[in-house]
């Protein structure tokens, strides 16, 4: 019931992208993105990625495991695991798939926040494997906000949502506290131009 929603919902939206080039170019490269966003954003997020092959971590808890079934729905797949349930084995598994050659996904303030402090998971991912972290971020021109400790934007139908995917960001290994840093402006910065393009008529 959920899925046919948002894919009602997303039809209706009109759709401004900014960087879609730097996915493109990671995969041309023989790389893969490690796609990090706030975990506020996954509902654009979702649609957008829609149908790749991505394999997000989403958390073992009912609430993560109910977000993976739409996300499966998207044509996209899962691994569970969180910071205080089976992350190492999550990360092991992520590792996998993407020098498997599969693009992986993360929420990175996720599951528990608090919101628009990252995690070290895609970070670490990052140096573990040469591959680059791909910042993406979305605003709506009207949305309801959930009150939850995300604060989810819904994004109201027939409005405007902006996404941004910022350049590519390669770490080496021992760089994850720079890298947290980085990512953390970056995803800052690209909030605030997502805001400006969607509210620009």
């Amino acid at each position: 019931m959920v899925s046919p929603a948002i894919s009602a919902l997303c039809r209706t939206i009109t759709w401004k992208i900014e960087g879609a080039e730097h996915y493109n170019e990671i995969i041309r490269s023989g790389r893969q993105p490690i796609i990090a966003f706030w975990h506020g954003r996954i509902l654009p997020a979702t649609w957008y990625f829609r149908n790749r092959g991505i394999v997000a971590l989403t958390s073992a808890n009912f609430d993560g495991q109910w977000i993976a079934k739409v996300l499966e729905h998207f044509g996209n797949h899962t691994v569970a695991g969180s910071s205080s349930r089976g992350g190492m084995r999550a990360m092991r598994q992520l590792k996998r798939e993407i020098l498997a050659g599969h693009p992986v996904a993360f929420a990175l303030d996720g599951p528990r926040g608090p919101a628009h402090v990252p995690q070290p998971g895609a970070v670490w991912l990052a140096a573990a494997t040469g591959n680059p972290i791909l910042p993406f971020h979305a605003e709506a021109s009207a949305y309801w906000e959930i009150s939850s400790w995300d604060r989810t934007q819904v994004p109201k139908p027939f409005s405007t949502v902006a996404i941004i995917l910022g350049a590519p960001i390669y770490l080496k290994h021992g760089e994850h506290s720079v890298g947290l840093d980085q990512l953390t402006r970056v995803l800052s910065r690209d909030e605030t131009r997502s805001r400006d393009v969607s509210s620009a008529r």
